[in-house]
């Protein structure tokens, strides 16, 4: 297993579990940080299983599960408490709402009484337009944004998602991914999330554990993992920098509508006067679309030009993966191309390039 250095953040959730699956047993021993853990791996590794262990909904799960320093499950000492006693809220891939009840009423479900939570999470999640509404009336994003509001209502200590997007169509992925990253940062909840895409997981996670056949693979930041092997092909579907930000300004005359990153990166997109200025949008970048120079690029069509400095390249597939550190606006942008243009360029740690990025590469979700 190769574990890297990880986030500093408190550790919230301590794991030494072991649970009988039909093929394997799976078996995890793993200290997860204060923040958002991705949890990634091939069909079938035990990722959902490891979600239902920690919620207590599989009897069979033995060793240790402690959340804040209590503990949620002690086999030594005899002790599982019930699911409704760990205070976890849980996401399954379905949503899993009741068909019988409306929008308001799932979401009120297991609250307690409490309409101050309630209240908190219909907020969040934009969801007041549709309270109303029976779940058969909803689309698939809306009921994902239900069944997470669900589980933010009940105060949980503890965010479990089981791949909440993989059941949508790629339009709806993309109206529903900025509510999970709005939830992140509102609510500061230990989070362990489960999907099989490499973007979601760079966006939204601090950790990252990989599973394969019940066994942890690798644990770290989800960054410095991108040459392990599993996680490298994962990758090959493609990787998206996602930015949250908020709208600054429109120019109909020049076409182009003007965005400024939390990281205060100015950047240029294709017009979109549908978001009013001071809106949240995120901004999806595919890895692929970045352009590398080894000199300060003049003459180009590309609005986005920024200077950085290539932190690591990593092989992922038949590319190679670059994180690369913006001088301008902080943060990192990942930029794929091919051994060949690496070794045209120059490319290695600690060069200074140059990341140039088309307007109309930009998506805003």
């Amino acid at each position: 297993m190769r574990v890297t250095a990880g986030t500093e953040s408190p550790m919230a959730l301590e794991l030494d579990l072991e649970l009988p699956l039909a093929r394997f047993t799976l078996r995890l021993r793993a200290s997860l940080p204060a923040d958002v853990t991705a949890v990634m791996g091939p069909s079938g590794a035990g990722k959902t299983s490891l979600l239902e262990a920690i919620a207590g909904l599989r009897r069979r799960a033995r060793g240790r599960v402690v959340l804040e320093g209590e503990p949620l499950l002690d086999s030594a000492r005899g002790l599982s408490l019930a699911p409704e006693r760990r205070r976890v809220g849980y996401v399954p891939q379905d949503a899993g709402l009741f068909p019988h009840l409306t929008v308001i009423d799932n979401v009120r479900f297991g609250a307690r009484g409490d309409a101050a939570s309630v209240d908190a999470a219909v907020d969040t999640l934009e969801l007041r337009p549709l309270l109303g509404r029976m779940p058969r009336a909803l689309s698939g994003g809306e009921r994902q944004r239900v069944a997470l509001a669900r589980a933010l209502a009940t105060r949980p200590r503890l965010l479990l998602l089981d791949e909440p997007l993989a059941a949508l169509d790629v339009e709806l992925r993309d109206r529903v991914l900025p509510w999970l990253l709005r939830v992140r940062s509102t609510w500061s909840l230990p989070c362990l999330y489960v999907t099989h895409n490499v973007g979601e997981a760079l966006a939204a996670a601090a950790h990252l554990l990989l599973l394969g056949e019940g066994r942890l693979e690798a644990a770290g930041d989800p960054r410095s993992l991108l040459a392990v092997p599993a996680l490298a092909r994962e990758a090959q579907a493609g990787i998206e920098n996602l930015l949250p930000g908020l709208v600054v300004s429109h120019d109909a005359p020049a076409g182009v509508t003007r965005v400024r990153t939390d990281g205060g990166l100015e950047v240029t997109v294709a017009l979109d006067e549908e978001r009013p200025p001071g809106s949240g949008v995120t901004l999806a970048v595919r890895a692929e679309d970045v352009l590398v120079a080894a000199v300060e690029p003049v003459g180009l069509s590309a609005r986005n030009v920024y200077a950085a400095t290539v932190a690591s390249g990593e092989r992922t597939g038949s590319d190679v993966t670059l994180r690369c550190t913006l001088h301008r606006g902080g943060g990192e942008l990942l930029v794929r191309i091919t051994p060949a243009a690496v070794a045209a360029l120059g490319v290695e740690p600690g060069r200074p390039v140059w990341l140039a990025v088309k307007s109309h590469s930009i998506r805003l979700l």
